[in-house]
């Protein structure tokens, strides 16, 4: 075929829209179901609808989409399944503000149905955003099996195992806290409570200890709420407090007896150290009343008055039963002091009235009988982490689960499919429908107003979209899945329900391994934010610099679970790591011009030291890439690609074979170097292509080759025939000779084009016989018109330079290769000038205003330059002393 000439410069955007819409046109991305063939499974974390691209999404889908063509090339059916998240709250914020910026009304003048057509229509216009991005950062996802997790399949899973759970009594009605507005007279959901920062007061109240003199003094922002108070907590660890853990406390005004508790939720440090606990009207108290059996006692009712669990203070509004409790408080003596105190109070988002934390009932999961499999499946070793140390994470978290609220108070999202009967008052739980009462027959059915939580349907992800609960062939095939690629900071929230809901639904686990990645940071370290202003926006990295440098900086010094930071020159390495291939990929096609190697058979190969090393460097990069993604760590495969394609392959292999290129003299010669440096390259291509698909397909395009792509041609695999350590230790013996001289020569500020003399004295006699075998390497790259090999040095010249590296020793003779006399003169003034800087930076630290006052890294900046200062002195010195001789 014939070779296409590469311009000069590349262009990823062009590249990339190009390339892409191929490889969507041809299909490449699609998986199919075949038996001669091993599947290989990735679930993409669905994202939001509602969200953008952030470095996030950027570093999880450029793992996800590095393993997927990684398999994909290796011959698997490799199915990377994409897909949105309806993202209950966050969608129904958005539409909610997006109704009432466009058509001046709120949620509950629309009603529900009207609602939710509105929902739908945001979806359709606004849903599609994220994965439109994803396309840009090149991610090869099978796009004809894109899911959304409230289409009409997911829909059907939910019912199916809400059903499920509840026939097996997993699943139950129960009290829980929720944020009531007393004005609206209805739940709101967090994202719907306003938070502003108000002045109040603290009120310390002193309770006292049951037949004894002793108290305890608790501090409160809402002094109503004690008159619920069921109990007092204290950190188990508080010195203070170990003789009252057990004991009775006397609740003033309600003479209630209530007990102290040791509960880890409280902050010794904060306040006194004593809580009160009102698990009625707190979300915390409630998860603390839980875990010790109190009792909950309603004192405050949905309109914000007290009820008669209140007393005396029954039907008082909430703030007037408060001034008139602290009145009594500090008439009886229990007021201890009140302080001024800002604090963030939640508002109702429709009305603006303060929001009140109320028990509501909702709907719950069981969880004990579900986590028990899901924790031995992980002991077991059915789903292992990567790092292993999220384990524990995950075990810790199993093991002390409590009961999952499944409700919400919201209209968007999965309506829970219950039907309550207004006649008899029957519940009907049923996947479809129903028509009628199954009791009493009455058709007046009313559904349940709640959707399920949002993290229910995306528990059920690996096998919803699938097809289950049906028995489908991607079902069959493709589940249970291979690797889980997500963040640390949503094992709880997904990871962990996935794989209970897997075993519990499915028999297996969801996924063999879940990969754990950490955060992207910025440069000093810290999380990016809106607030901080210190985000980076992918998309921009892309725009700029293209697809493939971003993936390639996301994987950069990248390990498992550890976070990383985001800096800017890392960008412009890998940007310059692209041109590096792209430039030395020109070189490779404007050299190879016609030549065709139809007819080349392999004793017509002529190959050279040279060729067999980067033959055998290629093998073991192949080896160490497969070795380091098997093992996910993506940071030191890419860091072994760019050793290899960058030092190896670009800086010494080319460079080697460019006087055989340019010569005329043996045909044989000139084709055999082509022939490798082409396969070596098209081979490399294939290498590097699961980290940098665009520009690898730019260029292959332009080699010989067979097939549509590069991404469905085969993985390299290792040729152990052509690997050879002692090939490879002659290579690094001759590269390590040559950059020995090229150092020497940088020192001595020798003219890059002026050729010297060497004395090349090896130590070993094996280093002897390879030095005479790569000689006229060395003499090429190294600049030498002369390079005299020795086996016994009798005497060293004067006035010489030497170094001995990888048991060779050089020597290169000053006479000649510089003008002594100027260099002596320029060593001492560079000298002069150093100690000067050093007596500047020292005068500066023995200053003990400058110390003091100086900001800390102003202060090790100079203590750094001393340092820097000190070694550039002695290496001046030492370097002088040599040309004195």
């Amino acid at each position: 075929m014939m070779v296409k000439e590469l311009s000069k410069t590349y262009d990823p955007a062009q590249a990339e829209e190009k390339w892409y819409q191929y490889w969507i046109d041809k299909g490449l991305f699609k998986a199919e179901v075949d038996q001669s063939r091993k599947p290989y499974t990735i679930m993409m974390p669905p994202p939001n609808i509602t969200g953008q691209l952030h470095m996030g999404h950027a570093l999880d889908n450029t793992l996800q989409d590095i393993l997927i063509r990684w398999r994909r090339m290796q011959g698997y059916s490799a199915l990377w399944l994409p897909g949105t998240d309806h993202a209950s709250i966050a969608t129904e914020v958005k539409v909610v503000e997006h109704v009432k910026e466009s058509e001046g009304i709120i949620k509950d003048e629309l009603g529900r149905e009207e609602f939710l057509k509105r929902a739908w229509e945001w979806k359709k216009e606004y849903g599609g955003r994220i994965t439109n991005q994803l396309k840009k950062l090149g991610s090869s996802c099978d796009w004809s099996r894109e899911r959304f997790t409230m289409d009409e399949g997911c829909n059907e899973a939910v019912r199916e195992v809400f059903v499920r759970l509840y026939d097996q009594g997993l699943i139950y009605q129960g009290d829980y806290i929720v944020n009531w507005c007393p004005e609206c007279m209805t739940t709101l959901s967090d994202v719907e409570v306003e938070h502003e920062e108000k002045g109040g007061n603290f009120w310390h109240i002193r309770y006292p200890v049951k037949d004894s003199d002793e108290f305890v003094v608790v501090a409160t922002t809402r002094p109503e709420t004690m008159l619920g108070d069921t109990g007092v907590a204290v950190h188990p660890d508080d010195e203070r407090y170990q003789h009252l853990i057990g004991k009775t406390l006397i609740l003033p005004i309600m003479n209630r007896e209530i007990p102290v508790v040791a509960d880890e939720h409280v902050d010794k440090e904060f306040g006194t150290g004593c809580v009160k606990v009102t698990p009625a009207h707190d979300p915390n108290d409630f998860e603390i009343g839980v875990r010790h059996n109190l009792p909950r006692i309603k004192v405050i009712d949905d309109d914000a008055t007290m009820t008669e669990n209140a007393e005396k203070f029954y039907g008082m509004d909430r703030y007037e039963c408060r001034q008139e409790l602290v009145k009594e408080l500090q008439a009886l003596d229990y007021l201890v002091k009140v302080e001024d105190h800002t604090h963030s109070v939640g508002h109702c988002y429709r009305c603006g009235t303060v929001v009140e934390p109320l028990i509501s009932k909702q709907w719950f999961v069981k969880m004990q009988p579900l986590a028990e499999p899901a924790i031995q499946a992980v002991l077991d070793g059915k789903t292992q982490f990567v790092p292993e140390r999220f384990t524990k994470t995950y075990l810790n978290w199993m093991e002390n689960i409590r009961d999952w609220c499944i409700s919400r108070q919201l209209w968007w999202g999965h309506r829970i499919p219950v039907w309550y009967c207004q006649n008899c008052g029957e519940v009907i739980v049923s996947k479809e429908e129903p028509t009628e009462c199954n009791k009493c027959g009455s058709t007046n059915l009313q559904q349940d107003e709640d959707v399920l939580d949002t993290w229910f349907s995306s528990a059920l992800w690996p096998f919803s979209t699938l097809g289950w609960p049906n028995d489908t062939d991607d079902l069959a095939y493709f589940y249970p899945t291979d690797v889980l690629v997500t963040g640390r900071d949503i094992i709880f929230f997904w990871v962990a329900r996935m794989i209970f809901s897997g075993i519990s639904q499915m028999d297996q686990t969801p996924f063999h391994t879940v990969f754990i990645h950490g955060l992207v940071r910025d440069a000093e370290g810290r999380k990016m934010s809106k607030s901080l202003g210190n985000g980076v926006d992918p998309l921009e990295v892309i725009d700029q610099f293209g697809a493939d440098t971003l993936r390639f900086t996301l994987i950069t010094g990248n390990a498992p679970g550890n976070d990383m930071r985001w800096r800017q020159e890392k960008v412009e390495a890998s940007r310059n790591f692209s041109n590096k291939i792209w430039n030395a990929s020109r070189f490779v096609l404007m050299n190879l011009g016609d030549e065709d190697f139809g007819d080349l058979r392999e004793e017509d190969l002529k190959l050279e030291l040279v060729d067999k090393w980067i033959i055998s460097r290629l093998n073991r990069t192949i080896d160490n890439v497969n070795q380091n993604l098997e093992k996910y760590l993506f940071g030191e495969a890419g860091a072994a690609l760019y050793d290899y394609i960058w030092s190896e392959f670009c800086d010494w292999y080319i460079e080697l074979i460019k006087p055989r290129l340019y010569q005329d003299e043996d045909p044989q010669a000139k084709r055999t170097v082509l022939y490798v440096v082409t396969t070596v390259l098209e081979k490399t291509l294939r290498l590097l292509h699961p980290f940098m698909p665009f520009i690898t397909e730019e260029i292959w395009q332009a080699l010989p080759h067979e097939g549509d792509s590069i991404m469905v041609t085969r993985w390299p695999e290792v040729c152990t025939a052509e690997l050879s350590d002692e090939i490879e230790e002659e290579m690094t013996v001759l590269i390590d000779v040559i950059r020995t001289i090229r150092n020497i020569r940088n020192e001595m500020k020798v003219n890059p084009g002026k050729r010297i003399k060497a004395i090349l004295h090896p130590l070993e006699e094996s280093r002897l016989a390879i030095v005479k075998k790569g000689v006229a390497f060395i003499q090429d790259l190294a600049r030498l018109e002369d390079a005299q090999i020795v086996a016994q040095l009798a005497e060293k010249p004067a006035k010489s330079s030497a170094a001995v590296v990888n048991g060779v020793e050089i020597i290169l003779p000053l006479a000649g290769m510089i003008d002594l006399e100027k260099e002596i003169e320029r060593l001492e003034k560079e000298i002069e000038k150093t100690q000067g800087e050093i007596e500047r930076a020292n005068n500066k630290l023995n200053n003990p205003g400058f110390v003091n006052k100086a900001p800390e890294h102003l202060v090790n900046a100079e203590k750094e330059k001393v340092e820097k200062y000190h070694t550039q002195l002695k290496a001046l010195e030492d370097l002088l002393a040599e040309l004195k001789g």
